[in-house]
């Protein structure tokens, strides 16, 4: 794609970040999926480049093909288009502690150097928290479980913290062996998608490393959206811009999605 051509088509930080956790997902993988932009990124997913993708929610709806955007795990267009729906205890028991599920797509309100996501409080005390969050529900169990994690969100020095407020979701804990000392059976985080770019884990360290940039935005951005010293790959990539296809179905899906609400 030329300059011109890029320069021609106008989009979000926001959907340069869904449309590159979309891509991440491949026609045979089978995602565990988080309400929000992991939900928008897993459809647009389906959509285009990875028909045979397996959508699960943790209300048991297993390979679901919502046309919209559900409001929540409950959303009945998760039940309605699902190959088949079981109990919860089920999804949790049988297909994800027991390995059977490849990929965690997650969100995070604060994230740390090794992966390590906070979903729960703002503040140091957990009992008079400044802000009171949604919780795990069942991102703990995901992270720890998942054959792999996707994080999804955008990158600031407000949630990307060198100490986080509190763990909510293990990632690297505190870096190599963590996870083995836990007892956590998957492996981790795969990577971290935000509106930045794209970080990977240090397969040594397990230090989170920006290994993608997004097209138009520069690394100094970057370093300053971190509240770390973050470390920048000697190979880091460009994002290839969205396609306007990948625009259309993605747009298609807000609308739609807030028509429904």
């Amino acid at each position: 794609m030329s300059t011109d051509q890029i320069a021609e088509m106008a989009w979000s930080a926001d959907e340069m970040m869904t449309v590159s956790a979309a891509r991440s997902l491949t026609n045979t993988d089978t995602c565990f999926v988080g309400i929000g932009i992991p939900s928008t990124a897993a459809i647009l997913a389906k959509a285009t480049h990875a028909p045979g993708l397996t959508l699960i929610y943790e209300s048991g709806t297993i390979d679901t093909n919502p046309s919209q955007l559900p409001l929540s795990i409950g959303d009945g267009e998760l039940a309605q288009t699902a190959l088949t729906v079981v109990s919860i205890p089920e999804i949790f028991n049988y297909w994800l502690q027991a390995g059977r599920i490849k990929i965690g797509f997650l969100g995070a309100a604060q994230i740390d150097k090794f992966g390590n996501i906070n979903t729960t409080i703002i503040g140091s005390s957990y009992d008079n928290p400044k802000v009171r969050l949604p919780g795990a529900g069942g991102a703990t169990e995901i992270a720890g479980a998942c054959i792999y994690t996707t994080i999804i969100c955008r990158q600031s020095t407000r949630t990307f913290l060198e100490k986080i407020d509190f763990i909510t979701s293990c990632g690297f804990g505190k870096g190599p062996g963590s996870r083995k000392e836990y007892g956590l059976t998957g492996k981790g985080p795969r990577n971290v998608i935000t509106d930045i770019g794209i970080l990977e884990p240090d397969p040594d360290s397990c230090e989170l490393v920006l290994t993608q940039i997004h097209v138009n935005v520069t690394v100094e951005h970057a370093l300053r959206s971190t509240g770390w010293a973050l470390k920048i790959s000697d190979n880091l990539k460009v994002t290839q811009p969205p396609t306007e296809r990948e625009l259309e179905i993605l747009r298609t899906l807000n609308t739609t999605s807030n028509a429904h609400t």
